[in-house]
């Protein structure tokens, strides 16, 4: 795996609007922090450019030292509305003023208020919500009540989960056997025989993106497709990001009706608003029966979601589907903020209306770098580049890496290459950054890869 140099390197000092460097890159004085981490956390904590931050505000971050980057990665998808949006830090000081910061699941009126308003923006039908703390609880939980359903309908045979080759849904167990990364899954050696891989149709790896070789594939695995309780897909994979083509999503809805299988789409990174839309699963005509949620739900503290059928989401008893901290208060009222910010500020009509001006900064980078970019793809303000070795499919992970850095040390921060072999680079700004500050990364970022590409 590639990793950042700590060693300190005297960069060109940059000062625009929304950049500044003014020391050297890693800051020299930041490392006994960023040393202290390391001697005390996993290794897997590392991997992230060395920056420690201090504060960050709308689409920047800001050191102690007098740097700030324009922010590329929302955290990771999380800061959907802007870090440290105002409505959200007023609404967080209100919640601790009424000295009411945890409740288990004992009732709280902001719970309530939370619940009713996820359901205004899901689709008809799905009105019941499961308030939990992270994207892999939301997937599990996703998960589960899709296998209870197939047992309860067809019996102990109707338990299997269909889920997609290079997806990811988590880091717990159900998540990573659901998920098609098979890296990701070597220290569960004993497989559950009930979670099944398709190809994804992204048009990249998988280049014929027929709904039959979804069935090809279900048929060559043994899988009858009355035995399957649920399918579950990213809304857009990450490591593209990849979408699904419509007539795909429209097939795939109606095997699920056929077959009484639950369709489950995974918005943790894709919802409230990333993609243009409230739900990325929108731009498809196809309707899930569960909705998992996470990361940009609140722009900030841990909260995740699961949204679905009545019938779905009223299987288990009362007391025996639960989590510590659902609804948390804190948590809860940063969510509503969140969700209120969004709305009122046209945020995702800002992603949508910046879609082009992302995409046509990067194809015409794609274009200069034909050999080295082998494809492009987007929506609203998620998007990425698939770096390559010369003209082919094969992942060039330490090129991915050296444009990233080489962007970090410019003051445009995204975090490290992610995808198949780390070698895409993925763009995914807070939803309130204006056209002019896009326009500077892109700039950025074309002038980084003329540096290191070809």
């Amino acid at each position: 795996m590639s990793s950042y140099t700590l060693q300190p390197v005297d960069v060109p000092k940059i000062e625009t609007k929304y950049r500044r460097i003014k020391t050297a890159i890693p800051v020299p004085e930041s490392l006994p922090v960023i040393l202290q981490l390391e001697k005390y956390e996993p290794r897997s904590m590392q991997g992230q450019p060395p920056v420690v931050w201090d504060r960050a505000e709308g689409f920047q971050v800001y050191d102690k030292w007098g740097n700030m980057w324009l922010d590329w990665s929302s955290g990771v998808l999380i800061t959907n509305s802007g870090h440290a949006h105002p409505k959200i830090l007023q609404s967080l000081r209100r919640q601790l003023e009424q000295k009411l910061i945890s409740t288990y699941v004992f009732y709280h009126e902001q719970r309530a208020e939370l619940v009713k308003l996820l359901t205004e923006d899901a689709p008809e039908g799905l009105d019941k919500v499961f308030l939990l703390t992270t994207g892999s609880e939301a997937t599990e939980n996703a998960i589960k009540l899709a296998r209870t359903y197939g047992i309860h309908k067809g019996g102990e045979e109707k338990n299997i989960i269909v889920s997609f080759n290079n997806s990811f849904h988590g880091r717990t167990l159900g998540a990573q056997l659901a998920g098609g990364l098979p890296a990701l899954k070597e220290w569960i050696v004993y497989l559950d025989q009930g979670f099944v891989n398709v190809p994804f149709p992204d048009g990249f790896f998988q280049e014929d993106t027929s709904f039959d070789i979804f069935l090809e594939s279900l048929q060559k695995q043994g899988v009858k497709p009355q035995n399957i309780a649920g399918v579950i897909t990213e809304s857009y994979q990450g490591v593209g990001p990849f979408f699904l083509p419509n007539n795909y999503a429209k097939k795939l809805e109606a095997f699920c009706r056929e077959n009484d299988a639950l369709l489950i789409f995974d918005e943790v990174q894709a919802g409230f608003g990333r993609s243009g839309k409230w739900f990325t699963f929108e731009h498809y005509d196809a309707k899930p029966d569960l909705i998992a949620c996470g990361k940009g739900i609140s722009s900030s503290l841990p909260i995740a979601a699961v949204i679905g059928r009545n019938d779905v989401m009223d299987m288990y008893a009362p007391g025996s589907m639960t989590s510590t901290h659902s609804g948390s208060p804190l948590p809860v009222v940063a969510a509503i903020a969140n969700i209120r910010a969004l709305k009122e500020e046209r945020l995702v009509e800002n992603a949508a209306k910046l879609e082009s001006v992302l995409m046509d900064g990067l194809k015409k980078i794609q274009e200069k770098h034909r050999a080295q970019i082998g494809f492009v793809s987007g929506k609203g303000l998620v998007a990425g580049m698939q770096i390559v070795k010369a003209f082919s499919k094969e992942g060039d992970k330490e090129t991915a890496h050296k444009i990233n850095e080489g962007c970090f040390r410019k003051g445009l921060l995204m975090f490290a290459p992610v995808g198949v072999g780390g070698m895409c680079i993925k763009i995914s700004p807070p939803l309130n950054i204006t056209e002019e500050a896009l326009r500077e990364g892109l700039q950025v970022l074309e002038e980084t890869c003329d540096e290191i590409l070809d």
